[in-house]
Parts: structure tokens; C-alpha cells; sequence
């Protein structure tokens, strides 16, 4: 009997934010692999190691929690004004399955680096020192990504001294700005798809619920801790570890992307599980981060705790936050109400990994709020080189 050979990618694995993930160059894909479809998604999830009834990624790359379960494709851009297109696919840990509905907002700040690093930015516009202005175009919900990254002696600095809860060592800062990221939002939508800035969302079995329901950064519900039970403080295991908690949840947001227009009915919803993402806000608190590190009410202008791919999120996705910052310059929204009320350029939040502060600037124009911009720092770095490998026949 023979069996297939391995064949070997070349990959490089890379932190990004508070999230890891393969990284590939679409011309280094096999041919097969090189358009979207089923052996590209086949080839993805045995790089990442799904579907794992074990739910561990054992015989793959990923590290068995939605933050690690990432794969990143890039190259040269054809869109004017922009060096590097960006395409993000979250992959599932125990199903057979790749969703390329959202961004990774915390890969973004990976994805200059690597675009330098690998020659999709031209070299002319890469500084022996400085700053490189890199313009992404996401290709998941297509928009664009500006990232500011530090060069020194022609190379990416990695290392540095900016620190980001949810990561455990400093390394070099790299700015973000997420253009427009309400403009429009996903699929077509408007940034407020119901018209309001806050709703009444009705979850049969669960209950009604006041809902700020958002398209900004990734579409996003956004509750009221106390409404559901919560204090805004609670850390992975309060909610990780119940089933219940957990299920209803998910009942809300499936509900809750029907409503927006995301899916038509919430049978749907099983198909798409990275968008929307569900999220609750409640007023400032003291409590203990996961690291053990004290957060002072004082020092943040509101809690926000998120879950991703059916989890609680151990610190922040990159593209929620964009949306607590939109939200939270908007007056009215659950988010800004949390913080407080009235305008605001930006917010501090805690989360379970410590806090984050991201910015937004929103303007009334035509009785209608626009977002230009939202903005926030992150840090990356190359954890590893090289090829990966599969088994020839795996895709």
C-alpha cells in the first residue's frame, strides 16, 4: 500500500496583537490552493490541525482557542493606492470548517511586516529608518487598513518597549487606522443596519434585551452586562466553563445577525461563526485581570467583554475593539452610555487581559453619523520560518 508524501509551504508563523497565525504569500500556495474554494479550505484547516474532536489542533499548527486558529494570505496589490491585499480565514477547531466572513484585527498589525519582509511593499517606500506607511486592502470586508511600521537598518523592528495586556512580553509599537470602518459595513449594510443606535432584541426562550446593533471593524452586538447576568468583570473561566452560559450566547447572536441582516434565518447562523460577534459593557469596576494585575475603575472608562468563535475572548479582538471605539464616539449607543455619554474621540476599556484604549473620530453630517477612522496600536513579531507541511493528498 503507498501513502502520500508530505509536501512542504513555505510559512511564517506570527503574533499579531493578542492572536497567532499562519501566514502565507498566495503565490507560494499550491496552484490548487491559489483560488478560493474547497482545496483551499482543506489546506488551511489540516496546516491549522481541524477538525479536532479533541479539540486540541494536536496534528496542526493551531493552539486549540479562536486567537490561534488563524491563517493569513497576502500579496502585491492591483488597487490603487495600496501595497499589499489581505485576506483573513478564521478557522474552526472542531468542524470542517474556514469562515472568511470578518477581519482579524489583531493580525492586521502583522500584516505589514510580513508584506515588507516578504516583498509585497515596493522597496522604494520602505525607509532604512523610520516609519513605513504600508495601505492594506482587506479583502474580507473591503476596506483599508493604513499600518505604520518601524524600520531600523532597513529591517521591521520587532522588538521594542510597548506593552499590550494580553501579551506577556514588550516589543515594537505599530499604529493602526481602520479607514471609514463603518462606512457602508459588511455585506452592504449601514453602520446602525436596524436604523437605531440602540434596539430591543428579542431572544425567544431567552429574553429581550436592549442591543446596540453595529457594522464597524466586524459587525457586532453589543448588550448590557446586567441585563444578561453579568457585572462587566468577569474573567474566561465564568463563562467558558458553563454550558448554559454559553448556549445562550450563542441563541442571542444568532438572533441577533437575523437582525441585522447578516443571515436570513438562525439556522444560519452554525455557518458563519465569526461574525457577528457578541459583546456586553457595563460602567467602570475594579477587578483582577487573568495576569493577576489590579485595574483600577479610576484608570478606564468602561468594561467590555467579548466572545469570539462561541468562546470568551481572553483579552480583545482587534476588530471589536474598532467597533467599541466607533460605538462608543456615537452618543446613545450602549457602549457610550457605559462610558458615560456625550462625544468622545476615545475610550479606555478593561477587558479580561487588562485594558485598551482606541480611538475614533465621528462627525454628524446630513443627521447621519460617519466614522473616519478608528485608531489603536498593537505590536507583532515572527515567531517562527520556514515551510509547513501536509500531507500531499490533504487538500
Amino acid at each position: 500500500m503507498s501513502h502520500p508524501t508530505q509536501i512542504r509551504i513555505p510559512a511564517t508563523y506570527m503574533r499579531g496583537g493578542t492572536s497567532k497565525g499562519v501566514f502565507f504569500r498566495l503565490q507560494d500556495l499550491p496552484p490548487a490552493a491559489q483560488v478560493p474554494g474547497a482545496a483551499r479550505d482543506k489546506l488551511l484547516l489540516r496546516v491549522i490541525g481541524s477538525p479536532d474532536p479533541y479539540g486540541k489542533q494536536i496534528d496542526g499548527m493551531g493552539g486549540a482557542t479562536s486567537s490561534t486558529s488563524k491563517t493569513v494570505i497576502l500579496s502585491k496589490s492591483e488597487r490603487p493606492d495600496h501595497d499589499v491585499d489581505y485576506l483573513f480565514g478564521q478557522v474552526s477547531i472542531d468542524s470542517a470548517f474556514v469562515d472568511w466572513s470578518g477581519n482579524c484585527g489583531n493580525l492586521s498589525a502583522a500584516v505589514g511586516a510580513f508584506a515588507i519582509a516578504g516583498g509585497l511593499v515596493d522597496a522604494g517606500r520602505v525607509p532604512r529608518n523610520g516609519v513605513a506607511t504600508v495601505r492594506v486592502w482587506q479583502a474580507n470586508i473591503g476596506k483599508t487598513i493604513v499600518a505604520y511600521v518601524p524600520i531600523t537598518d532597513g529591517d521591521v523592528q520587532e522588538t521594542g518597549d510597548f506593552e499590550l495586556d494580553g501579551v506577556t512580553f514588550p516589543a515594537a509599537e505599530v499604529q493602526l487606522e481602520f479607514l471609514d470602518p463603518a462606512d457602508e459595513g459588511e455585506d452592504g449594510g449601514a453602520m446602525f443596519p436596524t436604523g437605531n443606535v440602540v434596539d430591543d432584541l428579542e431572544v425567544p426562550g431567552v429574553g429581550t434585551f436592549k442591543a446596540t446593533l453595529i457594522n464597524a471593524g466586524i459587525p457586532t452586538i453589543f448588550l448590557n452586562a446586567a441585563d444578561i447576568g453579568y457585572t462587566g468583570t468577569e474573567l474566561q473561566d465564568a463563562i467558558n466553563g458553563d454550558a448554559r452560559a454559553l448556549a445562550m450566547f450563542e441563541t442571542i447572536r444568532a438572533h441577533g445577525a437575523v437582525r441585522m441582516g447578516l443571515i436570513r434565518d438562525v439556522s444560519e447562523a452554525a455557518g458563519r461563526q465569526h461574525t457577528p460577534k457578541v459583546a456586553f459593557v457595563a460602567p467602570p469596576a475594579d477587578y483582577t485581570a487573568s495576569s493577576g494585575k489590579a485595574v483600577r475603575a479610576a484608570d478606564i472608562d468602561l468594561l467590555v467583554r467579548a466572545l469570539s468563535m462561541g468562546k470568551l475572548h481572553h483579552a480583545m479582538m482587534g476588530t471589536a475593539a474598532v467597533a467599541i471605539g466607533t460605538a462608543a464616539a456615537i452618543p446613545g449607543t450602549l457602549v457610550n452610555l457605559a462610558a458615560g455619554g456625550g462625544e468622545r474621540q476615545a475610550v479606555r476599556f478593561g477587558h479580561p487581559s487588562g485594558t485598551l484604549r482606541v480611538g475614533a473620530e465621528a462627525k454628524l453630517a446630513g443627521g447621519q453619523w460617519q466614522v473616519t477612522k478608528a485608531i489603536m496600536s498593537r505590536s507583532a513579531r515572527v515567531l517562527m520560518e520556514g515551510w509547513v507541511r501536509v500531507p500531499g493528498d490533504a487538500f
